[in-house]
């Protein structure tokens, strides 16, 4: 059998069915590693193998032309018929059954990968998914180099050549112990924070790597921690400050175990986000988990 010349190769095909569903070049860009220009070049090339117009543009985007609307519906089709045979291939080869790596740094593999997993699990229960906790650098060198499926990193920096989603948000705190001498402030400066000794993360951390590209302390940590447990746990027998996620102290706050300290004219907001390698197609267990932690 001879495809006609009419059917654009299945990268291509993806390309077109992300702009649909996102309504934005530019997103599906995002989505798969690749400029608003380069995606607009394939949906072009594409149109002219198919010999019609698929999109128009929108005051908010594009959208689905009339002659469009079928040959997305039918473009799902051929994708999806393309991963059922990529799946019974593997299964006949051995080479993998139905499972998920995703790598998380501390504050979304702690306060929230595990709601994710729980209903990954409920909705599909043939897939096995497991999840390797780490800081957000090692997070984007496991989905780079193929060891984890998808990643989910807390730090501002993400390497070009990944596709990137913003899953959730949260808030850096400046946080002490009832007892320490900031807790009877009002508040403190910026410049008496960036000149204190913290307990920190280890660097590599997206938290600490957010700290220090919004303050610029001038010291360095008094202590260098890998979880958020011994942190807290520190800020107690230290008598030291520390910086940590609002997801991680909010409980702790609550309690009086931790107190928040406001620091004058700061906030520390910050985006967590999915990442993936834009070279494997987003279908399957990724998208399904993927859409899961978009609230999907």
């Amino acid at each position: 059998m001879t495809l006609s010349p009419r059917v654009p190769d299945l990268a291509a095909l993806d390309v077109m069915v992300s702009v649909a569903r996102l309504g934005s070049m530019s997103a599906a860009g995002r989505e798969h590693g690749l400029s608003q220009q380069a995606v607009s070049a394939r949906i072009r090339a594409a149109e002219r193998d198919i010999g019609l117009r698929v999109f128009h543009r929108t005051s908010s985007g594009v959208g689905l032309t009339p002659e469009g609307v079928p040959v997305l519906e039918w473009a799902e089709s051929v994708l999806t018929a393309a991963e059922t045979f990529a799946t019974g291939v593997r299964s006949l080869l051995r080479e993998e059954s139905a499972q998920l790596t995703v790598a998380a740094s501390m504050t979304v593999a702690e306060h929230l990968v595990p709601g994710w997993m729980v209903r990954m699990a409920s909705r599909f229960p043939g897939v096995a998914a497991q999840m390797r906790l780490m800081n957000s650098t090692e997070v984007t060198q496991h989905v780079l180099d193929g060891r984890a499926d998808l990643g989910f990193v807390e730090g501002p920096n993400v390497p070009p050549g990944l596709g990137v989603r913003v899953v959730a948000t949260d808030e850096l705190l400046v946080v002490v112990a009832p007892d320490h001498r900031w807790a009877r402030s009002a508040s403190v400066t910026v410049d008496e924070l960036s000149a204190t000794p913290l307990v920190q993360r280890e660097p590599g951390s997206g938290t600490r790597t957010t700290y220090e590209n919004t303050v610029r302390p001038t010291a360095p940590p008094l202590l260098e921690l890998n979880s958020v447990t011994a942190i807290k746990s520190a800020v107690a027998t230290a008598d030291a400050p520390t910086v940590l996620s609002s997801l991680a102290v909010a409980a702790d706050i609550r309690d009086g175990r931790l107190v928040r300290i406001d620091v004058e004219n700061l906030t520390m907001p910050r985006q967590l986000r999915a990442v993936w390698n834009p070279e494997t197609p987003m279908r399957g267990p990724r998208r399904d988990f993927l859409d899961i932690a978009a609230g999907g």
